[in-house]
């Protein structure tokens, strides 16, 4: 939806190094800035910023990206969120491409139904103050009034049209948009909430998106979310995730539980790294805002069966987006004990030592999968193995899903390359065979001329694609760089803009490639005045190992069939390339 040209102006606008300063100290470190990185736990820093080139690199953990890229990773913001954010702090209006204007005329504005919401959350905590009752309610919660106020509890009076005292145009479209009132079939207009204590639903810049309600005493439904709208999806937020970013960064947990009241008392408690999802199963789209925030991810459920379901759809949910190094557990708390009941009879050390104790989800998935099948008979070992063939597939961490099947192997009784072929995994399990070396020029100096385009992408436009072996990663990464290069408009992209062109529609080996050619570039970038020999000498090899391949293939085609057997233009080439190359080593020297 947002202009490319505008993300270029951004990024030129945007100064990285004062951003990631104001949310991470940096300290001068020779021709860049260094910090200890804000994503993994360090003692040393390993985290570097670059301000010639606009972006940052850990050597630690491996993270990447530009000033965007660092809003979505440290604030957990979804693409299109962190544009805005940082055009806000530069004073740029986010310009919409024709035909996908964010405005609806039937739904209203996105703006309009943001100071809609904070009015509407501004209405509740008054009438919380205002309303002994829910104030009784949360104190026999066990709840205080700061940490009420920290989340901005409020109170929606019963009654059918209380907000008209704040919105006299009751009918107004923004109302209905945002989900704040229901029409019922005849027209007319009522409080979606009425009687509840009011859990706002923040995003990441501040703002109020959606309302979570849950009833005092006895009622159904106990939690009331707000309807999805313009503002709000249920599978991309998070309950608490905005007051809990300093615990995260602290522990470098994250701790799912069901309810908001779960959150606010583990809160009161002293364990503010807890989050909950909005009246709907843990997606993958959660679990991932999650992982790229914290190395290890905490699903809290009662232990009833409504429990069990729920953390076994946040299992499949999160086999896709498991990255390695990353960790995913279990808890289950006893039958008569919620989280808000566990911590305060147990306190936040009990609480912890759970979290600390949590089942791992290999072992939560090899035992839930056991459970329903009978171990001692065939019957019931093939029925395990069929059974985790889809969830073995979904799993996008090689180490752990080798790790898998070996217990697998041991508890259905076949062999490991048994269940990897029962599973169709032998193609990602086992290791590709290496290629030959005679198969392409030297990977090493692809990844140079990556490393040079990087540094300086005007050189992009010289590049003899034709000459480049096929249907290798770096040659991949290359006809990649030049076609964004080629598609720039007007202006050459420098390597933020080219990371950025690349977010979300890269190769899977691109992203090592240039992570790898950027970490490269931290350490000894190349000296400016020799950038253009540099491209010249790494292209005259690859015409000479081009060459040379190509001598190779002929002269095993005229030994294989004979002289006779080359058509009269290969011989014609053959005889062509060798007298190149002996003129090219020069006078006195035996080229064989």
């Amino acid at each position: 939806m947002i202009p490319e040209s505008f993300i270029q102006d951004l990024l030129h606008r945007v100064d990285i190094v004062d951003l990631i300063d104001a949310h991470v100290p940096l300290k001068k470190a020779g021709a860049n800035y260094a910090a200890c990185c804000p994503f993994h736990n360090e003692k040393s820093p390993s985290f570097t910023v670059s301000p010639q080139k606009q972006f940052y690199h850990c050597f630690g953990c491996g993270a990447h990206g530009t000033a965007i890229g660092f809003m979505m990773e440290y604030s957990g913001m979804g693409f299109i969120d962190a544009v805005k954010d940082l055009a806000s702090r530069s004073g740029m209006q986010v310009p919409e491409e024709e035909g996908r204007q964010i405005r609806d005329e039937s739904r209203g504005n996105t703006r309009d139904l943001a100071e809609v919401m904070a009015k509407a959350a501004a209405y509740y905590r008054e009438q919380l103050k205002a309303s002994p009752k829910a104030i009784d309610y949360l104190k026999r919660r066990g709840l205080t009034g700061e940490i009420a106020a920290k989340f901005g509890i409020g109170y929606a009076p019963d009654g059918w049209q209380n907000l008209e005292a704040i919105f006299p145009n009751y009918n107004a479209p923004e109302l209905l948009a945002a989900g704040l009132v229901i029409e019922n079939d005849q027209g007319r207009r009522y409080d979606r909430f009425r009687d509840r204590v009011m859990f706002p639903i923040i995003n990441p810049k501040g703002e109020v998106i959606a309302f979570g309600g849950r009833v005092l005493d006895a009622g159904e439904p106990k939690y009331l979310n707000s309807p999805e709208t313009p503002l709000f999806e249920k599978g991309r937020e998070l309950f608490g995730l905005p007051q809990a970013r300093a615990a995260l960064r602290e522990t470098d947990t994250a701790i799912v539980v069901e309810g908001y009241m779960d959150v606010v008392a583990l809160a009161q408690h002293g364990v503010g790294n807890a989050l909950a999802t909005l009246g709907t199963a843990t997606t993958a789209t959660h679990v991932q805002k999650l992982l790229r925030q914290v190395d290890r991810v905490v699903f809290c459920f009662d232990g009833d069966n409504a429990g069990r379901k729920a953390a076994w759809r946040a299992l499949e949910n999160s086999l896709e987006t498991l990255p390695d190094q990353k960790t995913i557990g279990f808890v289950f708390l006893p039958e008569t004990h919620d989280p808000d009941s566990f911590v305060r009879e147990f306190g936040k050390d009990g609480f912890n030592r759970m979290v600390a104790q949590a089942t791992p989800l290999s072992d939560f998935l090899l035992r839930e999968l056991g459970s329903h099948c009978d171990l001692t008979s065939a019957e019931g070992k093939a029925k395990l193995v069929a059974e985790a063939k889809p969830l073995l597939q979904k799993l996008q961490t090689p180490l752990l899903r080798l790790q898998l099947v070996k217990r697998l192997a041991e508890i259905s009784g076949f062999s490991q390359p048994e269940i990897e072929r029962l599973c169709e995994l032998r193609a990602i399990t086992r290791p590709a065979p290496a290629r030959s070396p005679r198969q392409s020029p030297a990977a090493s100096f692809m990844r140079k001329l990556i490393r040079l385009i990087l540094q300086k992408p005007e050189l992009a436009l010289r590049l003899p694609l034709a000459s480049l072996p096929p249907d290798v990663p770096e040659t991949r990464t290359l006809h990649r760089l030049v076609a964004l290069v080629r598609e720039s408009e007007g202006s050459i992209p420098g390597y933020a803009m080219l990371l950025e062109r690349l977010r979300g529609g890269a190769l899977d080996e691109d992203s090592l490639l240039l992570k790898n050619a950027a970490s490269d570039l931290m350490h000894e970038p190349f000296a400016e005045d020799e950038l253009e020999s540099e491209f010249a000498g790494t292209l005259a090899i690859f015409a000479r190992d081009a060459q040379k391949d190509e001598i190779e293939a002929l002269k095993a085609k005229a030994q294989a069939l004979g002289i006779a057997g080359l058509s009269s233009d290969e011989k014609a080439r053959y005889v062509a390339l060798l007298t190149a190359r002996s003129t090219s080593a020069g006078p006195g020297l035996n080229n064989g």
